[in-house]
């Protein structure tokens, strides 16, 4: 994914309210913008990190300015913004470019799946006999040692157990149900349950897998116009 216009870079000054955060520019001035991050933000909201801001061009939002990414450990980018994953994963759909993904199918977005939704479906042609493939994208940006290890959740998520619940579910019935962690942090190669921090995730992390759900992650790339899927990451189950 590409950004419209050039990224902004500040420094975090501090985040608060969960969806707001005062960022202070190059120039010494000091602005709030949308923080579009509903998690902790584990080692990812460091007051004095270098951040970078997405720009709507649109001088009537409330909150002209997006936070995009943030510098961790004063080397690493980092998404914090928590809609990118899901588009860089449809755009990888797309493009037909995850191998685990094959065939003719089309991707459709937020499919209803019982009192709720996942984030993907991919409906495949009559010719190619499967049944739909069910996906929900998880974002992983928590680092907490500088020792290449991201863990996920970065705080108790019963939303998220309701999805490994959800996908569970649709595998019995005869999908295929993927769980696919999507890692925008340069600092992190495998990806693992944070048993630590919510350990009745992590445990039906486990036992869904057992009974056939599958998990995948994948690393990002980042430049200075944006982001791309980039290769595959090992998974501690």
């Amino acid at each position: 994914m590409q950004y419209e216009l050039p990224l902004i870079e500040g420094r975090l000054i501090k985040r608060y309210k969960r969806f707001l955060a005062d960022i202070r520019l190059a120039d010494g001035s000091e602005i709030t913008v949308h923080c579009p991050n509903t998690g902790s933000m584990k080692r990812c909201a460091e007051p004095d990190s270098r951040v970078w801001l997405s720009d709507s061009a649109n001088p009537k939002r409330k909150y002209q300015f997006t936070w995009e990414w943030v510098e961790v450990d004063q080397k690493y980018k980092a998404c914090v913004n928590t809609a990118r994953p899901n588009r860089l994963v449809e755009e990888a759909l797309l493009a037909r470019s995850i191998p685990q993904f094959t065939g003719d199918y089309q991707v459709v977005r937020e499919p209803k799946v019982e009192d709720g939704r996942l984030d993907f479906r991919l409906d495949f042609a009559p010719a190619e006999g499967q049944t739909p493939t069910y996906i929900e994208v998880k974002s992983v940006t928590l680092l907490e040692q500088d020792n290449g290890l991201g863990c996920f959740p970065d705080a108790v998520t019963a939303r998220g157990l309701k999805h490994l619940q959800r996908l569970l579910v649709l595998h019995q019935e005869g999908h295929r149900a993927v769980l696919l962690f999507c890692v925008p942090h340069e600092g992190i190669q495998r990806v693992r349950a944070a048993d630590h921090i919510d350990p009745a995730y992590a445990k039906a992390l486990s036992e869904v897998v057992k009974q056939g759900v599958e998990v995948l992650a994948y690393s990002v790339k980042f430049d200075h116009a944006g982001m791309t899927l980039l290769n595959e990451i090992p998974v501690d189950i």
